[in-house]
């Protein structure tokens, strides 16, 4: 976990770094659709650390998370994390594109994922997909292989599928057509333009929008946002990863979610009441109770 984090991690900060401070609250709340508060957090699933999470992201108007499993030590973490925390936290859980091709017993990790994936507190299979940024050429069979075995899980046990995306977009929406999508997808960190929304969007996909939303050199994704159906798009933080403006280079978490769905509304021409009441009924739709 450590290790692919360390790969991505050029927006996160030491532990000591200043955190930012609290947005203006919403007075509707919504969902975090996905973060990672094993890496943020201290004291294990139902530590301290996790509860001051969780009630800081309260406090502005963000009453669900989706923890997000990328290996099984925190795919272990998530469903120990939603049982702590029922009403507040739901686990997903896969092995990410980019460890799948590493791991010496493939078929013994997705073993357990199956297994862990069976009780009631998880709710998506993922984050799993492609990933050709930093996986090469030459071990992407094995990616393709394992996000082909995340998928035919998600059908078999009639669980949402949550899709990490990276530089793979015709790859990824030509497996999930030659395999038969699930009845439930999630894009998680939309990264694509509004030519592949409207493809997402036709076949029922959904698009999670993260602090990418806000970049300056993003505005195919504010595109993408304006072009598809009010349910089919949630927001997310991939916390402590894609801060928003105008915190970009500092820590995220869920309590900095009403700058994204500020944004959102904006893009939209919505109040942002509205945009916090289709994203919570879309995470209800694709994820069941909290």
């Amino acid at each position: 976990m450590a290790d692919r984090h360390s790969l991505e991690s050029s927006e996160l900060q030491s532990a000591q770094a200043e955190l930012p401070p609290d947005p203006v609250p919403l007075s509707v709340t919504t969902v975090d659709a996905h973060c990672h508060l094993d890496i943020f957090t201290e004291g294990g699933p139902a530590g301290a650390g996790v509860r001051a999470a969780l009630d800081r992201a309260k406090a502005v108007g963000i009453d669900r998370v989706v923890q997000v499993g990328c290996d099984l030590p925190s795919s272990r973490y998530s469903v120990e994390c939603a049982i702590a925390f029922p009403g507040e936290v739901v686990a997903a859980i896969a092995l990410h594109p980019n460890d799948a091709p590493r791991l010496p017993d493939l078929e013994g990790a997705l073993a357990e994922i199956e297994k862990l994936a069976e009780h009631p507190r998880v709710r998506a299979i993922g984050e799993t997909g492609l990933d050709h940024f930093r996986t090469p050429p030459e071990k992407r069979d094995v990616q393709e292989y394992s996000f082909r075995r995340h998928i035919a899980l998600a059908k078999k046990l009639g669980k949402t599928l949550m899709i990490h995306d990276r530089e793979a977009h015709d790859d990824v929406l030509r497996v999930l057509e030659e395999e038969g999508a699930p009845e439930r997808v999630v894009f998680h960190c939309y990264s694509g333009d509004a030519a592949m929304a409207q493809v997402c969007a036709a076949r029922g996909y959904v698009l999670s929008f993260a602090g990418t939303l806000t970049f300056k050199n993003a505005p195919q994704l504010r595109e993408a946002l304006a072009v598809i159906p009010a349910d089919q798009f949630l927001v997310e933080t991939d916390a402590p990863f894609l801060t928003p403006v105008p915190y970009r280079g500092k820590p995220n978490a869920p309590y900095l979610i009403p700058h994204t769905v500020r944004l959102m509304a904006e893009i939209r021409g919505v109040s942002e009441e509205e945009i916090a009441r289709v994203t919570s009924a879309t995470a209800e739709r694709l994820f069941g109770p909290f």
